[in-house]
């Protein structure tokens, strides 16, 4: 178990790096907690902020705030919800989502520079494995 917590630990260090990195390719102001909401957007379309919080599990004023930030970026548009003209959409930008784009494909080169050796098999195998574990520690993201 000690190893596994300190694999677990680099991995989270890594992925820290990655989603801070993806959002300075982004937007040089952005958080890495909106980029985080920012490609969750870019993925799922136009949602309400009430589908960020429950999908995301970040708390409704951090969101709120969020939001505000990514729209001062320009990075997101407001609208209104077409089944409830009360509500507001929020979707990310054109630009928002080319820029998301393309920092996706800069990050699946890399893996594929980096994990390009390792046969198919073992790639699926590790994949299959870190879902099995996602899913016992109840973590699947939606």
């Amino acid at each position: 178990m000690r190893r596994l917590e300190s694999e677990m630990a680099i991995l989270l260090r890594r992925i820290k790096c990655v989603v801070a990195e993806r959002a300075r390719a982004v937007h040089p102001e952005l958080q890495p907690s909106g980029y985080l909401i920012l490609a969750w957007l870019t993925d799922h379309g136009p949602a309400r902020a009430t589908s960020i919080v429950e999908n995301l599990d970040i708390d409704k004023g951090a969101v709120s705030r969020l939001l505000t930030h990514l729209a001062d970026l320009g990075l997101i548009t407001r609208g209104p919800d077409p089944a409830d003209g009360r509500a507001t959409l929020l979707s990310a930008s054109a630009t928002a989502a080319q820029r998301v784009a393309d920092a996706t494909t800069g990050l699946r080169k890399r893996f594929d520079d980096k994990l390009g050796d390792w046969p198919d098999e073992n790639l699926a195998d590790f994949v299959d494995l870190l879902s099995q574990y996602n899913k016992a520690l109840g973590t699947t993201p939606p």
